[in-house]
């Protein structure tokens, strides 16, 4: 297929472009600045400059393409996660920038559309399974809110008689995960902690992972779907695999671990 990747220089775009290359699809992929257009290349696709705002510039880089692949995010390091300001560029980038790309990919009629999305926005579970169908909250959080904002973009591409895919990504580990190198660098400090019993779930997801769900997602039915490890970690069990990986000594050390995070294929 010709698939064009809006985000293709973060951790999950390099992912995304490495798998698609490597099934044979010809991809072009955004890039700003040249080293970043280097990135893409090195991946095997080619770089495209475009204004994401800029709803002519977007349907010129789009014409042509079969799938539009939506997976431009701008997540803050850990320090700044608490920061309003620091997810404003996210929190656009998820909604009006996603209403940019389906404007444009309806236009030109593009068949496939895939948006990427959290697996956060859903309600709290507790020791229940959450699948595809539970009920979401946005917990009163402009964050989580414009995730789902977001989402309705794909929800009306199908009307155009395309396919709208949502993926719902557990949270990314690896070695190209600056939240994971951020959380070890914290542990090794002593400044991570653990509040209260970590006994509440977190769904994780490998990132080379992440790559393959999304090529595999070109050839699903329109919908929303949860990418994410097949077993779920309490957070104390998931702290504990990441202060495994790294020796990390007491009191990081928590008993129970569920197995060790990897950071090779």
């Amino acid at each position: 297929m010709k698939i064009f990747v809006a985000g293709g220089t973060g951790v999950l775009g390099r992912a995304s472009l490495k798998a698609l290359v490597e099934a044979g699809h010809q991809v072009r992929a955004t890039a700003r600045g040249d080293e970043k257009a280097e990135v893409v290349r090195g991946l095997g696709a080619e770089p495209v400059q475009v204004d994401l705002y800029d709803p002519k510039e977007v349907r010129q880089a789009v014409a042509g393409s079969e799938a539009l692949l939506r997976l431009t995010t701008k997540i803050p390091p850990i320090a700044k996660m608490r920061s309003r300001g620091a997810w404003a560029e996210t929190n656009l980038l998820r909604t009006e920038g996603a209403c940019i790309l389906v404007d444009s990919a309806i236009a030109e009629g593009v068949k496939v559309y895939v948006h990427d999305s959290i697996t956060f926005v859903y309600a709290d579970g507790r020791s229940q399974w959450i699948t595809e169908d539970s009920p979401t909250d946005d917990g009163k959080s402009e964050i989580l809110r414009s995730a789902l904002d977001g989402e309705k973009e794909a929800v009306r591409f199908p009307e155009s008689g395309g396919r709208g895919i949502v993926l719902r990504f557990g949270g990314f580990y690896g070695a190209e995960s600056n939240l994971t190198t951020d959380m070890i660098s914290m542990m090794k400090r002593r400044l991570l902690v653990q509040p209260g019993s970590g006994s509440h779930y977190v769904s994780s997801i490998y990132i080379p992972d992440t790559g393959r769900a999304v090529l595999a997602s070109l050839n699903l039915p329109s919908g929303v779907y949860n990418v994410v490890d097949e077993n779920p970690l309490s957070f104390k069990d998931y702290l504990q695999t990441l202060a495994d990986s790294v020796h990390v000594p007491s009191p990081f050390r928590f008993p129970g671990a569920l197995g060790k995070v990897t950071f090779g294929d």
